[in-house]
């Protein structure tokens, strides 16, 4: 075993920073074995120096983060601090003074991973990003290296433990969104500021990481088509119900049928109760990968958290330092399709919508043809009327997402139509 220590350089020291810097710790003689030379923290890069960290030197913490990665000795940077700037930054400079990177940011990955990815192969380092995407759970790797010599023709998963546990709220209790929603801020599971979570944000940047991999090609966070859960309501959840399904927030990444294009989408959807995904419940996450020799496979765990993504970081660690003692790095990025990302429109899919309309003869033949006019086939209707009023559930045959959207518009045109209560995308059968 070499007995010069690798160096590295930690930035950002939070919940996941501070999991990672105590594992480097307690756990230094076994990464030390696994690595094949021993690891020394050399600095730790933070926003608010006064506050207390247990089980961290104080002298190795500092406020310049810049400088700590310009210091020109340090082998690997850690960068969990999140956001596009000044990450993104600090990472380009680490790599302009020798450093490999492992970074926790799916955000800046999302947005800008082919720039980050040419600066590493620029300057003979490796980026390694596996607790960008769900935590604990291995999938940049596995997608990016074991399946690497097959097809990966779908990705379809549950990303956001946040979201998970809302719907999974919502289905097992009957709650509202709201209720829900107060439910997982009390028990530490969404943000004061929820946003990124429940609108879709946090899973479409996850969504272009995994489809940019999984499909060689480039795949950015503005590519994604995103729907939040904030509508999903608990007549959603009932009617979910009835069709033996339930909700899910799914990130969905697929390659076209004709193989020329890819599509990326975050969205609400029914799925059946016999898909895998429909029983992942509470904050967990899980991702199911079809490809042409694999077959099915399906990645399930915590998705978030301390120690889970710690987890993720130090297993890149690893493969990072040992590549370095190699004198060699691992792959890079393969966008070598070049495939175009198609819009929304294009997306083969299935609705259900819920119509209120007036109770009285003729009305589900209306609705029938501006079906048939748009080219949309109707699987399934149901129909409930009581005093004048009447409620219409038409679950469509695949179509394309343009179709279906222009129908529902001609629809809210219909006189017998008071409004479309809910529409939502039918997947996973």
């Amino acid at each position: 075993m070499r007995t010069r220590p690798l160096k590295v350089a930690l930035l950002g020291c939070g919940v996941v920073g501070s999991e990672v810097a105590r594992i480097m710790t307690t756990h230094a003689d076994d990464l030390a074995a696994r690595i094949g030379a021993p690891v020394e923290l050399a600095g730790i890069a933070v926003r608010r120096p006064d506050r207390v960290r247990d089980g961290i030197p104080a002298e190795l913490v500092t406020t310049d983060a810049m400088a700590l990665v310009k210091r020109g000795d340090i082998d690997v940077v850690i960068e969990v601090i999140g956001g596009i700037e000044p990450a993104r930054g600090l990472i380009t400079t680490a790599f302009e003074h020798g450093a490999s990177v492992v970074s926790a940011n799916k955000a800046l990955v999302a947005a800008d991973g082919a720039a980050l990815h040419a600066a590493a192969e620029a300057n003979d380092a490796d980026l390694y990003y596996e607790a960008a995407v769900a935590g604990a759970i291995p999938l940049v790797r596995p997608l990016r290296e074991s399946l690497a010599g097959d097809k990966v023709n779908r990705v379809l998963g549950i990303v956001n433990g946040t979201t998970n546990f809302i719907l999974d709220k919502m289905d097992s209790s009957g709650a509202g969104y709201s209720e829900a929603l107060d439910e997982a801020t009390a028990l530490g599971y969404a943000e004061a500021d929820p946003t990124a979570d429940v609108e879709g944000f946090d899973a479409a940047a996850k969504a272009a990481i995994l489809a940019g991999i999984a499909f060689h090609t480039r795949v950015t966070i503005d590519d994604v088509h995103r729907e939040g859960i904030t509508e999903v309501t608990a007549a959603d959840i009932a009617s979910a119900k009835r069709m033996g399904c339930t909700v899910k927030l799914l990130a969905i990444c697929e390659r076209a049928a004709h193989g020329e294009s890819v599509t990326a989408r975050v969205h609400p959807a029914m799925i059946p109760l016999s898909h895998p995904l429909a029983s992942v419940r509470e904050a967990y996450n899980a991702v199911f990968i079809e490809a042409d020799a694999a077959g099915q496979l399906m990645f399930y765990g915590p998705g978030a958290g301390g120690s889970p993504t710690a987890s993720a970081v130090l297993g890149d660690l690893v493969a990072v330092c040992r590549n370095k003692l190699a004198g060699a790095t691992g792959p890079g990025e393969s966008a070598y399709t070049a495939l175009p990302v198609s819009p929304m429109g294009e997306v083969v899919t299935r609705y259900h919508i819920s119509l209120d309309v007036a109770d009285k003869p003729g009305v589900l033949a209306q609705v029938a043809t501006v079906f048939a006019e748009h080219g949309v086939s109707i699987d399934t209707v149901r129909q409930q009327g009581k005093d004048g009023e009447a409620s219409l559930v038409v679950v469509t045959h695949r179509a394309a997402d343009a179709a279906l959207s222009s129908t529902v518009g001609a629809l809210r045109e219909l006189d017998t139509v008071r409004g479309v209560a809910s529409i939502m995308r039918v997947e996973g059968e």
